[in-house]
């Protein structure tokens, strides 16, 4: 399998780390540099007309594209460390937090960035400035809200570490690295403590 991929970049850094806590070996990845525009190319196009990464190359030639579609395929593949949900019952529960986080935590920082960092204009052009501050108070929301979560419970999908505790430390660096957000210097200790325990786990360690 190839995995195509980019430096720095918050969907790919979600596979990455699933590949790592499943302990999955041997998939190749290849480099894109979305800056210079490699993800335009008319080969990678081929592979998938979205031009977006990430996207799982299968031994047969097909082309999974979509973060979370790939970690379907991948806990198939390797069911264990369960990280996606034993049962329809909590398949469904942790889809659900994961969900939460992606389009409402991980939405708002990317919409945030791409509409008000000037590096990413190469990236998202037209910008709307106001439109990405606005996103980044709607994200705030959500993050003051996972802070009263996880001052109930160790993860955010319950009392295991899932595949929704990857989606939100993914996007928690994202902010960290592009908005310099921090949650606890703004109050939200739990998510302050939530994310450095996860960014002390071997899988945080690959960027």
């Amino acid at each position: 399998m190839k995995l195509y991929t980019s430096p720095r970049t918050p969907n790919p850094r979600r596979v990455t780390m699933f590949i790592a806590e499943k302990g999955i070996v041997g998939i190749e990845e290849v480099r894109l540099d979305l800056m210079a525009g490699q993800h335009r190319d008319a080969a990678f196009r081929a592979k998938n007309p979205m031009a977006r990464v990430p996207a799982l190359e299968l031994p047969d030639g097909r082309v999974l594209a979509e973060t979370r579609a790939i970690c379907t395929y991948l806990e198939g593949v390797q069911p264990e460390p369960n990280l996606m949900g034993e049962g329809f019952e909590e398949r469904a529960f942790i889809e659900m937090a994961d969900r939460r986080v992606e389009l409402h935590l991980f939405m708002g920082i990317a919409n945030c960035v791409r509409h008000s960092h000037p590096a990413l204009v190469a990236l998202e052009n037209p910008q709307f400035p106001d439109f990405g501050a606005a996103q980044g108070e709607k994200m705030r929301e959500t993050a003051a809200w996972l802070d009263q979560l996880l001052a109930q419970q160790p993860y955010i999908a319950g009392e295991r570490f899932t595949i929704a505790d990857i989606t939100a430390f993914c996007a928690l660096e994202f902010a960290r690295g592009l908005m310099k957000y921090r949650p606890g210097a703004e109050g939200l200790q739990h998510l302050q403590a939530f994310r450095d325990r996860i960014a002390a786990r071997p899988s945080a360690q690959i960027k």
